[in-house]
């Protein structure tokens, strides 16, 4: 299993030394990531939204669009100096401390059926407020 750490110094030592290349700039690389991105959804429509794909259009991968995201994502920390996993554990910690009591309803864990019924009763009582 690869860390994120593995993944930023394997992508380093690829670009570095076997295609004995430079980082794109991070500007080059954003616009980059939001292609990737674009892909990514254009699959993610077509597997399971109401876009079907054209006859002529082959056959995607959602796992091979996330992998080039995150190569590109791991690219663009390396450029920039960012250690994902130092980032990755931030986050983590953010989303634990901030969202806490966020997937509770009275102190009680909702299950996926509750929640069109919550959202709905959540909404009726914003309107009548």
């Amino acid at each position: 299993m690869h860390t994120l750490g593995d993944v930023q110094q394997e992508i380093d030592q690829l670009i570095k030394e076997e295609w004995q290349s430079n980082y794109w700039s991070p500007l080059s690389s954003l616009a980059r990531l939001t292609e990737e991105v674009g892909e990514l959804a254009r699959e993610i429509n077509h597997s399971y939204g109401e876009k079907p794909k054209k006859a002529s259009e082959g056959a995607g991968d959602i796992a091979t669009e996330m992998g080039d995201i995150l190569f590109i994502l791991a690219s663009l920390a390396n450029s920039t100096g960012v250690d994902l996993n130092a980032a990755f554990t931030g986050v983590m910690t953010k989303y634990r401390q901030r969202d806490t009591q966020r997937w509770e309803s009275d102190g009680i864990p909702l299950v996926e059926e509750e929640l069109p019924r919550k959202i709905t009763h959540d909404k009726q009582q914003s309107e009548n407020n």
